[in-house]
């Protein structure tokens, strides 16, 4: 078994709170994305798995690198780490769960304990550079 998982996500904020997805049969928070599928660059996964899970477009030419964060996989043995390379980016269309999303929401930090623990540690950053309330 793998030590690592490693995970591409994109940051979406609007009104200084953070797009947040909760998947079906879970009980804590994620930002949108996924795993890349074999082959795959994260551009062209992360392009698929938000439409997948949102049914929206992100626009290729506005994804920018945000950064890579690490904490515990949550419900994963001890030592098991989920890594997360976050992209900011535009996109097209109405945002609405899809597939494996339960529900989405828009959270501010006051509301960190509902994530999971490395989204916890993006909402520290976030907050400690004014970006979120």
């Amino acid at each position: 078994m793998a030590n690592s998982i490693d995970k591409l996500a994109w940051i979406h904020i609007v009104d200084r709170k953070i797009l947040v997805t909760r998947s079906q049969g879970k009980d804590l928070f994620y930002l949108p994305g996924g795993k890349r599928e074999e082959g795959e660059t994260d551009q062209q996964a992360l392009l698929r798995e938000i439409q997948e899970e949102l049914s929206v477009e992100l626009q290729p030419e506005t994804i920018s690198y945000l950064g890579t964060f690490e904490a515990q996989a949550h419900g994963k043995p001890e030592g098991i780490m989920v890594k997360t390379t976050c992209y900011q980016a535009s996109y097209t269309g109405h945002i609405q769960a899809a597939n494996e999303i339960a529900e989405t929401a828009f959270l501010s930090y006051q509301e960190r304990s509902r994530c999971s623990l490395v989204l916890q540690i993006i909402l520290d950053t976030l907050k400690d550079q004014g970006i979120i309330d």
